[in-house]
């Protein structure tokens, strides 16, 4: 009898089985928190392999650094965090790797830190096949605590800024062939590199939160990243939360360049690392939040029921049958 691999099971059932070597619910989020007398601490770890994640002809060195670590700080952002520490780095790399590519991979982490905070506190060396870039965030938890299973039914979905665009980037990097009926325009095509290369997180988020709450009993909120994608990303936040979440498809903010068709709705809901924050809100927080913030939009709401994705068009459900990106 053939024994299971790590691509039979996939990343999550992975994650789901690992979970009872573990204190209860420490998995739910990709960060841990760790109380401390003074201030609670939060921990991420995010790993960034060659040929899974990046290559020589996709990203240039500089630019892996500073994504390297924004999708850590990003991870400690949607758990809530209001100050980034620093970071510890782990590097896996051929013999043969020239230096000028870890001192450029350097300059971008730096750029990183003092865009968004942190230092480098340190680290670790070791030889493999292929490179690899393991970073151990740590950051102080804020005044609310976002955490993925605290979604509630009635709750209203938002989204920070707009999906795919990562994905379009990593595509045309990788000079992927595009159907003969599409033309990209100059915009669409340096605006979506930009985000494949220099991902942005959203540093005001909680002091935004904060400025809007109409309720101050409320100190926990459901929130994760898209860094798998959108989709995932509100399947964790339903996942966690047990309950339905019902997206409206009509209200998802698209860039005006994007083009039309099925592929592309999957290359927006499916595509991944776009870092943007998902997360619920009571309807009156909601409202704040949007008028004050531009850049968040609201993009359907959470219901009781089984924990389960759905558009509330039904034309669109063929949609959530593609899959998300696979680790292994």
């Amino acid at each position: 009898m053939r024994k299971e691999t790590l691509e039979d099971i996939g990343e999550k059932e992975l994650i789901n089985r690992l979970r009872k070597f573990m204190p209860k619910n420490q998995a739910l989020d990709d960060c841990a928190l760790i109380k401390a007398k003074n201030n609670d601490l939060l921990v991420n770890n995010d790993s960034l392999v060659e040929n899974i994640h990046f290559n020589d002809l996709t990203i240039y060195p500089k630019d892996l650094g500073w994504k390297a670590v924004v999708s850590n700080i990003s991870d400690l952002i949607s758990s809530g965090s209001k100050k980034t520490i620093g970071i510890s780095i782990s590097l896996i790399l051929p013999a043969k790797t020239e230096w000028f590519w870890v001192e450029e991979l350097y300059k971008g982490i730096n750029k990183a830190l003092k865009k968004y905070g942190g230092i480098i506190l340190g680290g670790d060396c070791s030889k493999g096949n292929q490179k690899a870039i393991s970073i151990t965030a740590l950051g102080i938890q804020g005044e609310l605590e976002l955490r993925r299973e605290a979604c509630k039914p009635g709750e209203i979905i938002l989204t920070t800024g707009i999906h795919g665009l990562s994905k379009l980037g990593f595509m045309i990097q990788s000079k992927m062939n595009f159907d003969n009926n599409i033309s990209l325009n100059e915009r669409l095509i340096s605006k979506s590199i930009e985000h494949f290369c220099r991902p942005k997180v959203y540093p005001n988020f909680l002091k935004n939160l904060l400025k809007t709450r109409s309720n101050k009993k409320i100190k926990k909120l459901g929130c994760t990243d898209s860094s798998d994608g959108l989709f995932q990303a509100v399947k964790d936040l339903a996942m966690a939360s047990k309950c339905k979440a019902i997206l409206n498809y009509e209200k998802i903010p698209k860039d005006k360049d994007w083009p039309k068709g099925d592929k592309w709705d999957e290359y927006y809901f499916f595509g991944g690392e776009d870092y943007e924050l998902v997360f619920s809100l009571p309807k009156k927080w909601a409202r704040n939040l949007i008028s004050l913030d531009k850049n968040i939009y609201e993009i359907g709401y959470f219901a009781n029921g089984e924990s389960s994705v759905e558009f509330r068009e039904n034309k669109k459900s063929a949609l959530l049958k593609n899959k998300p990106f696979k680790h292994f």
